[in-house]
């Protein structure tokens, strides 16, 4: 089914078009070019990361950051519930085991109050999701993984670009994880980054994405021959990928700027259903500025949730609900975990909401899904 406002929309202009040519046109499509190179060097400028090393998405950058962290079977690996499937995956595949945590009402993050509780001998990591481009209360995560000796690797998918404490997200911890997914703000189609923020994982990353060998030391002219150096796999991207994506991120604050005109005017229109009760908005806390990722409502129960969304596509407009949790989930509960055991997640679930949001959306259209939205709780803006 087509609808007349999507979800989401990639913001291109000519310049994408103009680097694929060009990478085209110069003859390396592989990874680790000229336009990877690049992009590269303005993460790591923009944000103050130590290092930082596209990828293939920002599953292949967790399953790196697992590596780098030496996760183990018989390890344990601190996560909220609602999350995506990847979060999960790149430590269940080294062996370990995630230990759910329930989120916070407010910004729909891990609640860092219940971390304590949850830290075991086996504890190795605290894996923070910075859900909707909001960071994570990280003072508190990154105290307590202080007080026991943990990694935090950040699954910041969701917020590239977005600050806590004027400091950018993905560069708090160990490690940081970005997407470039094409659901995301800056988008190649497919790919992502890793941030190496600890001193000393930079030159094992570099293997690690190199299928376990020392190739980029080779091609740097450091070692006459390369050769398997360590655990690894395929996680460089196809440099015609990167041409698309320098594009972007040379617009990283246009591009944010338009999607916070959208967001703020969701605000204004919707918030006479606030002022009601029959919805609440997301939470931005003080320390943080965001990105504008999401934008969503809290309805009451699933079925007002359901309506809502079968209205909103009867008018041509898609808004859909997000995360399933993971502890409800088939392989959740085959790992020992039940429904009812992380209320707030599973509330959050049942009521989200996404509506629409992206740099290219018209006042027009965005005034129409303001006014079905309107319409479907017979409020009058």
């Amino acid at each position: 089914m087509s609808f007349r406002i999507p979800l989401n929309k990639p913001s291109l202009t000519a310049e994408e078009l103009d680097n694929v040519t060009r990478c085209l046109t110069e003859g390396q499509i592989s990874g680790d070019g000229p336009f990877t190179k690049q992009c590269q060097v303005v993460l790591q400028r923009k944000f103050h990361a130590e290092r930082a090393l596209l990828t293939t998405s920002c599953t292949s950058a967790l399953e790196m950051a697992a590596l780098l962290c030496d996760i183990e079977p018989g390890d344990e690996v601190i996560m909220p519930s609602y999350t995506f499937v990847s979060t999960a995956n790149a430590f269940l595949l080294r062996g370990a085991r995630p230990i759910f945590v329930d989120i916070r009402p407010d910004t729909l993050n891990m609640d860092e109050k219940l971390l304590p509780s949850v830290v075991t001998p086996r504890t190795k990591a605290i894996v923070p999701v910075h859900y909707a481009g909001v960071a994570c209360e990280m003072d508190a995560i990154l105290r307590t993984a202080a007080q026991h000796g943990l990694r935090v690797i950040e699954d910041a998918a969701q917020a590239v670009n977005a600050t806590y404490g004027g400091a950018y997200l993905g560069t708090l911890g160990d490690l940081g994880a970005y997407s470039f997914h094409e659901s995301k703000n800056f988008v190649c189609g497919e790919g992502g980054a890793l941030l190496v923020n600890r001193e000393g994982f930079a030159e094992r990353a570099e293997i690690i994405r190199e299928k376990g060998t020392d190739r980029a030391r080779f091609f740097r002219g450091e070692v006459d021959k390369y050769t398997w150096m360590d655990l690894g796999s395929s996680y460089v991207p196809a440099d015609i990928l990167a041409a698309l994506l320098l594009a972007q991120l040379n617009r990283m604050d246009e591009i944010t700027s338009a999607r916070r005109r959208v967001f703020e005017a969701y605000q204004t229109g919707l918030n006479a259903l606030v002022q009601r009760g029959l919805v609440s908005f997301p939470t931005i806390p003080p320390k943080c500025t965001t990105n504008y990722h999401i934008f969503y409502l809290l309805v009451t129960d699933l079925a007002t949730r359901t309506a809502l969304i079968d209205h909103l596509r009867k008018a041509g407009i898609l808004a859909v609900f997000h995360y399933v949790p993971l502890h409800t989930s088939p392989l959740g509960q085959s790992l020992g975990y039940r429904p009812g055991m992380f209320p707030v997640s599973e509330s959050a679930s049942d009521r989200l909401i996404r509506l629409p949001l992206f740099g290219s959306l018209s006042e027009a259209e965005q005034a129409s899904v303001i006014a079905e939205v309107l319409s479907f709780f017979r409020v009058r803006g």
